[in-house]
């Protein structure tokens, strides 16, 4: 789908025509010039100069798919009560950029013409009185127009307006119901639909199985021509892999025709499977679609949403699991990992394609599933938890590193890291907060992006970071549960 974000730049009759004309001709140069740096293009659509050309092109960015947001700005002095009406009812994500468009102040050729022209210092405080005033979501963004710090801070909000859209019109495909008894992976399906757009809906087993006998060989070589493309074959047993291109080919084929960005499946539910979805799922997500193991829609709408935040609108971002520790004094470690299910686009180096017995669930046989080492560098964990009443979205700072240990028989994917503020007082962080053992673990998605998400969506927040501790930590918790109690 096409993408775009909209500019609209504020000020006033008052200083004359030939204002207008260089208002205008500047926002449309700085529109075009940071359409070349920024993630996606930036559009300029009009100098408002009254109430009905705001709400004009409020109604249009609302009525639009390809607007995810509007960035306004005002150059001159723009009287904030002719945006009230528009701003009120602007229902996509909005960023207030405060700049201007000179960088200096010229010393020889000052004088009050260029004072009246160049006041975005006067106009961006009367905007944001406005915002502040009506209460509205924003992000607000300040520096010099051309500046990389500025560009990067843009591009991420972008990214973040881009996963709202994303959510807006996501939808989940699940086969079988949650893993049983299982709490953290419930949630009000209804309140989804209504607080972030997620339609999440169940497809039987069997419906997959059916649509599984319709795929001929010929698509089944072409896939597993793709596998050998991109993976190192490391077992004989060719079955195996061509039965899970068979299973990959059967989601994506229901997946697409229902307009599904997502699935969830369970070990506990196979009926008529020979294999649980490994390579399968790993592909998929590899394609950008999200996955959540153990029936975990939830981490698996958001896997899909910070996949389309990330670089080309996929990137390094995949369902995880915390499984074990590694608690030697200054050498405390997690290890990540799943059962099969863990996106190649986190590996190291070039994944191998395996076989192994997989001592859970109803398999048959020995499924087939893609094993590497995650790559060092910084990342973050994500969790959207369901609180009864209101979502709370868990964010932890992380630093990956290359696996200590060699583990050569243990075939699966595996990350391994170090939570901030430490292994043990970020441990103690996680669970006070009530993080789920599942999470979006991304390399590319930034806690800022995520923050305007949340802002964006009106999720309640919370990020834990290397100087985050569990005394302010549970002070934060309880503040932010008598505010979020209120808005209720």
């Amino acid at each position: 789908m096409k993408r775009e974000f909209w500019f609209v730049v504020g000020s006033q009759f008052l200083y004359g025509p030939d204002v207008l004309v260089i208002v205008e001709n500047r926002a449309r140069e700085m529109a075009a010039k940071l359409s070349k740096v920024l993630p996606y293009p930036l559009i300029y659509k009009v100098t408002a100069k009254t109430n009905k050309e705001i709400t004009d092109v409020v109604k249009e960015a609302n009525y639009r798919d390809e607007c995810c947001g509007v960035i306004t700005w005002c150059h001159t002095f723009s009287p904030s009560k002719m945006w009230i009406d528009g701003l009120r009812d602007l229902n996509k994500p909005w960023c207030h950029l405060a700049t201007q468009y000179n960088q200096e102040i010229p010393n020889e050729e000052i004088d009050m013409d260029f004072m009246n022209l160049n006041q975005a210092a006067h106009g961006d405080r009367e905007h944001g009185f406005i915002g502040a005033r009506l209460r509205k979501p924003r992000k607000v963004i300040a520096g010099y127009w051309r500046d990389e710090k500025v560009h990067k801070r843009l591009g991420d909000w972008m990214k973040a307006a881009v996963g709202v859209a994303v959510s807006k019109d996501m939808k989940v495909m699940r086969f079988g119901d949650n893993m049983r008894e299982v709490a953290v992976t419930e949630g009000d399906k209804v309140e989804a639909q209504i607080k972030l757009g997620w339609q999440v809906n169940t497809w039987a087993v069997g419906d997959l199985v059916k649509e599984m006998n319709t795929v001929t060989e010929s698509e089944i070589d072409a896939l597993v021509a793709e596998y050998t493309a991109a993976y190192d074959v490391a077992t004989d047993n060719a079955a195996a892999i061509r039965y899970q291109a068979r299973e990959e080919i059967a989601i994506k084929r229901m997946m697409d025709r229902e307009d599904c960005r997502a699935f969830s499946n369970t070990f506990q539910d196979l009926y008529g499977m020979e294999q649980l979805p490994g390579l399968a799922s790993q592909h998929l997500m590899a394609l950008g679609y999200g996955y959540g193991g153990e029936g975990d829609w939830k981490v698996s709408a958001m896997t899909a949403i910070l996949k389309a935040m990330g670089e080309n609108g996929n990137g390094a971002s995949a369902f995880m699991e915390d499984y074990t520790y590694h608690l030697v004094e200054g050498q405390e470690y997690s290890l990540g990992a799943h059962m099969l299910e863990v996106c190649p686009s986190l590996a190291a180096g070039r994944p191998q394609i395996e076989t192994h017995h997989l001592g859970i669930g109803m398999n048959e046989k020995d499924p087939a599933r893609l094993v590497f080492e995650g790559k060092a560098g910084p990342a973050l964990v994500a969790s959207l938890i369901d609180m009864g009443g209101r979502l709370r979205l868990i964010v932890q700072d992380i630093e990956c590193v290359k696996p200590i240990l060699p583990m050569p028989n243990l075939p699966v994917a595996r990350v391994m890291w170090r939570a901030m503020p430490d292994l043990t007082t970020g441990v103690e962080c996680w669970i006070t907060a009530g993080g789920a053992h599942h999470t979006v673990l991304s390399y590319d998605v930034s806690a800022e992006m995520l923050r305007d998400w949340a802002r964006m969506m009106d999720v309640e927040f919370v990020h834990i970071t290397k100087d985050t501790t569990p005394e302010a930590l549970e002070e934060e918790l309880l503040i932010k549960d008598l505010i979020w109690k209120l808005k209720a």
